[in-house]
């Protein structure tokens, strides 16, 4: 009867502990309302447009010009960026299109899968680009080029064209998302500040005058950075130590006995 409440008391802590990790495990919350997506690009990385995660950026171009847009992304996610090019009618070659994703150390990321580059015919109405980084990471060696919290970039434009359709107007639909690995990707350790361009000089300038700021990105995820402290590691951790209490419980409960001392007969009986 004992080990039966041992035992039930053990699967009890699993359910409980099972909840809150699948949560962990979702993809991540669906985008702020209060976000506008914006209708064009930049043409650097200081100019690129900023955009929330889960929102959809427009622009319209030209073929050949370089776009740029910008995300924030933290511990914990794994980013997907996908990218549509609304091809011109008038185009009479087939063109080849490049999405890039650059960190806020503008280290270009490789991505893990996705077509990155695709070739469009001579007629297509539109050609669809995808990257998917690996997991941003909240600390890394220096030597390492993982990703690490902070602003990302993207990059789209042709990397073969016609001279013909050079200038030929296009629309460009970006969005990019976050799938939420949990504590698989936890590591020990953060970065004192996430990589976001001018975030050291605003933190050197806000004990002197704050209204000198010159943060060139403004964006951050709807908790705010570093929010990956958390993962489902420490739920599983904890779960380990009680299984293992529990356990030792159980296991003192068969090999005790029944407590009472067994009579030794006396010599000669």
């Amino acid at each position: 009867m004992r080990i039966t409440r041992v035992w039930g008391a053990a699967l009890l802590m699993l359910a409980l502990a099972v909840s809150p990790a699948a949560a962990d495990s979702s993809p991540s919350a669906s985008p702020s309302e209060s976000g506008d997506a914006p209708t064009e690009a930049g043409t650097s990385f200081r100019t690129a447009a900023e955009f929330e995660q889960g929102l959809t950026a427009t622009a319209s171009a030209s073929t050949g010009d370089y776009l740029y847009w910008s995300f924030p992304a933290d511990a914990g996610g794994r980013p997907t960026v996908r990218a549509t090019v609304k091809l011109p009618e008038a185009a009479g070659s087939a063109s080849t299109w490049q999405v890039d994703v650059y960190d806020g150390l503008r280290r270009r990321q490789a991505c893990q899968y996705g077509a990155q580059t695709r070739t469009a015919d001579a007629g297509a109405a539109s050609v669809e680009l995808s990257c998917t980084l690996r997991t941003v990471r909240a600390w890394s060696e220096q030597w390492s080029d993982d990703p690490l919290p902070g602003t990302y970039y993207v990059r789209l434009t042709t990397t073969r064209l016609a001279t013909g359709d050079l200038g030929l107007p296009v629309g460009v639909e970006v969005r990019a998302e976050s799938k939420d690995i949990g504590g698989a990707a936890a590591v020990d350790g953060s970065l004192a500040q996430p990589l976001v361009p001018g975030i050291a000089v605003t933190s050197e300038q806000d004990d002197e005058d704050s209204s000198a700021e010159a943060v060139l990105s403004s964006l951050e995820p709807d908790d705010g950075w570093a929010s990956g402290w958390w993962s489902d590691r420490w739920v599983w951790t904890a779960l380990g130590a009680v299984l293992a209490a529990l356990a030792g419980i159980g296991g003192y409960s068969l090999t005790r006995g029944s407590g009472r001392p067994t009579r030794v007969p006396p010599p000669g009986a």
